[in-house]
């Protein structure tokens, strides 16, 4: 069984495209092969400097894939690629 990918979000609370990409992620992670977690830029001033206004962005094994939407169907794509 290969390894799960991991991918990261980067968000901040009040977000609401951040709240739609992270109910997708939630969705999706029950099928399996990929876990997540979120990252709130708003507790680190360098990943608010870096990620302010590009929230929210998404990561899988470290390489950025989206950034304030995220197609389902693509990111499945993706996961597997």
């Amino acid at each position: 069984m290969p390894e799960p990918r991991q991918v990261v979000v980067y968000s901040r609370k009040g977000c609401h495209l951040c709240e739609v990409v992270k109910e997708s992620l939630t969705k999706l992670s029950r099928r399996g092969g990929f876990t997540w977690q979120e990252i709130d830029v708003d507790s680190d001033g360098d990943l608010r400097r870096q990620f302010n206004d590009e929230v929210p962005v998404v990561f899988i094994d470290g390489r950025k894939a989206f950034k304030y939407h995220m197609d389902e169907r693509e990111f499945l794509r993706r996961l597997v690629g």
